[in-house]
């Protein structure tokens, strides 16, 4: 098997458009949360969400082509120019056929498809859809669109499994690399659901907070009185490369992937297994796959979206798995600061994580103000300040709707 490293690395989220804002955000534990200002949000429970600020997109995409992009496509774009520029990649040095891209969105175009009907139903359009719709709203245009920016002619798809859809594709991305069909893979995710659409249809399920007059910290992972996620926007980036392709060209490593895994709850559509089966499993498969023990581990960016009964069963899962030093570790969910990125969470979160890595520190679970007696008060969840701690290897889970479950483990690279 290959060795897979970490070269390039870019996002927007809504603590920073940037790595270097992210970095400074998660240290400072922000709060993204904001009221929603894509649309008139008065009418619905939930009035505020994690959206992206100060946004410049045309810093990094052609004005011209945005107007053919849905937002969860330009995120992916800027995201993924921070990405390529800072892992030093000249393309036209690359082998363009081993050279592929594998993106992540559990939604795609919402926006697009929200107002094409809107405006065909109202008649604010023209009786026929544009022809864009389609092109604009599916979920693997991102995917398509970084491989035709970059000429890279390698595996080229969308990975789709709600909000674990980013950790797939990094998981994904990892097998091609280590299995030798790939050199270099550009992966990650994006999302843009803070749309009429994704409020209204969240808060039918009873998914989201309400805490509308408390938005700032609505996001309340472990916390006893949390009542549901916060949407949140944005993308992450991740260049992976096989190792001696990097170390070749003098690339810049900033962690090494060593294990992924995947699994399902085979439960119900929507709750996670009561007593975290699934997530146990998929993060026994993965550090089984990473060749490391329980004991390897320093941190664990949790899934935490601060939902009464996913927070209660991914703790149970670790307890499960990790048994006494579920004590030693320091645990956290950076979802109470960026809210939840559904299908760009698993890339969000990785990048914390690896950032964790490169800067010795633990991001924080922010908002916690009371303890929840059914979690277990020995268990460092990391609230509300960033801890130091020399960290050399993390793991990152995310779960989606329909019982899916992905695990990936980075370490600190060592030669």
């Amino acid at each position: 098997m290959k060795r897979v490293v970490v070269t390039g690395l870019g996002a927007v989220t809504p603590i920073g458009n940037s790595i270097s804002e992210y970095l400074e955000g998660l240290q400072k534990g922000l709060s993204g949360a904001n009221p929603i200002t894509h649309f008139d949000a008065s009418q619905f429970k939930t009035q505020f969400a994690c959206e992206l600020k100060n946004f410049q997109p045309e810093e990094k995409v052609d004005r011209r082509e945005m107007r053919r992009m849905d937002n969860f496509t330009i995120y992916a774009m800027y995201s993924v120019a921070e990405a390529m520029e800072n892992s030093g990649i000249d393309v036209e040095k690359v082998n363009a056929d081993r050279a592929g891209v594998i993106w992540g969105s559990g939604i795609g175009g919402l926006a697009t498809l929200e107002k094409e009907i809107e405006d065909h139903i109202t008649g604010n359009g023209t009786p026929r859809y544009n022809p864009f719709m389609i092109p604009k709203m599916i979920s693997d245009i991102a995917a398509g669109l970084i491989s035709i920016r970059y000429g890279f002619r390698g595996a080229n798809f969308a990975t789709v499994s709600a909000c674990a859809s980013s950790s797939h594709a990094i998981g994904t991305a990892f097998d091609q690399i280590r299995l030798g069909r790939q050199d270099v893979v550009i992966t990650g995710g994006s999302e843009a659901t803070v749309t009429k659409a994704g409020v209204g249809g969240f808060n039918a399920m009873k998914a989201l907070s309400t805490r509308n007059d408390d938005y700032k910290t609505a996001s309340r992972p472990f916390d006893a009185d949390r009542d549901g996620f916060v949407l949140g926007e944005g993308a992450g980036a991740i260049v992976l490369e096989e190792l001696e392709h990097a170390k070749k060209r003098g690339a810049t490593i900033y962690a090494e992937i060593v294990g992924a895994g995947a699994t399902a709850d085979a439960h119900h559509i929507t709750a996670p297994h009561p007593e975290g089966l699934g997530a146990g499993n998929v993060m026994r498969i993965a550090l089984a796959d990473a060749g490391l023990n329980p004991e390897d581990i320093d941190y664990i960016n949790v899934h935490g979206t601060s939902t009464p009964l996913g927070d209660i069963a991914e703790v149970k899962a670790i307890q499960q798995v990790f048994g006494e030093h579920a004590y030693h570790l320091n645990i956290s969910s950076t979802k109470s600061m960026t809210g939840h990125l559904l299908g760009a969470a698993g890339a969000v979160e990785s990048i914390a994580g690896i950032l964790a890595i490169q800067h010795g520190f633990i991001p924080p679970t922010i908002n916690h103000f009371t303890d929840d007696p059914e979690l277990d008060a020995k268990l460092n969840l990391t609230f509300n300040e960033a801890q130091e701690r020399e960290v050399k290897a993390i793991l990152s889970n995310t779960f989606g709707f329909g019982g899916h479950n992905s695990s990936v483990v980075f370490k600190k690279y060592e030669d």
